[in-house]
């Protein structure tokens, strides 16, 4: 197996970094952490766990995650947030992989909300490329969404095992990312020229708790599956509502 860079960017992670860090210190060969300035002690925890840690000024996702990669010692990137934890099987996939540059490899994230796992809504499965070579591919998106770029001809393998991803504590945690992406998400909505017309403002948000509860069978996920349906519902009309904010210049 060829030696790998885990690269890690955070803003304020010590509830969650030790955690995603003991998942992968036997896997990997340097674990680097780009940390936007945290506050808290997610620095300290990261340093005492054996991670290089190099602070560099929040520039938006895709951009933080590059400038890891281009720091990274070596060429293959294991890509991973710190609210994530990789499964045994997922790790002796990795392991058992034969390494190819014209691969990339994704991973299928398993999200704890409140504790639950959900298994529907539209959050399982949900395939993320996150292990690559770095001269074949790179993150772009400038607010939200960052996603891996790369030629046609590379081929994408998923591979067995999970990612589990614990991605909200508690409900005040799920509405403050909400407002966050709501207003990233606007953001580039703006930027990219799009409208906020009555359809997106009125039936988008309705459609979508449709979608989520109905269509990717929320409802088997009991009252979180509800709660995570009207939420995205709003989280949509919020995005439009920002829009329409931005189009008239009020924010």
């Amino acid at each position: 197996m060829p030696k790998i860079s885990a690269v890690i960017i955070t803003k304020n992670e010590a509830a969650n970094i030790a955690r995603c860090l003991q998942s992968i210190i036997n896997l990997v060969d340097e674990i680097l952490v780009v940390d936007a300035f945290s506050t808290d002690d997610t620095v300290k925890i990261a340093q005492g766990l054996g991670a290089k840690v190099i602070q560099k000024k929040w520039i938006g996702y895709s951009q933080n995650k590059n400038v890891g990669n281009e720091l990274a010692k070596y060429d293959w990137i294991l890509s991973i947030d710190a609210d994530e934890v990789l499964s045994a099987e997922l790790i002796s996939s990795i392991r058992a992989l034969k390494f190819d540059e014209n691969h990339i490899y994704s991973i299928n994230r398993l999200n704890n909300y409140c504790g639950q796992w959900i298994k529907h809504c539209g959050w399982h499965p949900d395939w993320n490329n996150r292990l690559f070579h770095r001269k074949t591919a790179k993150w772009t998106g400038d607010f939200v969404h960052e996603q891996l770029s790369f030629a046609p001809k590379i081929k994408v393998i998923r591979l067995k095992g999970l990612l589990h991803h614990y991605s909200y504590q508690n409900s005040a945690d799920h509405w403050q990312r909400i407002e966050r992406y709501a207003a990233l998400s606007a953001q580039q909505l703006f930027q990219d020229g799009k409208k906020a017309t009555w359809i997106k403002l009125w039936l988008a948000p309705i459609a979508r708790f449709f979608r989520t509860y109905f269509i990717k069978m929320g409802f088997l996920d009991g009252r979180a599956g509800w709660t995570i349906s009207i939420r995205t519902g709003y989280l949509v009309r919020k995005k439009y509502k920002l829009l329409e904010e931005l189009e008239r210049g009020v924010i």
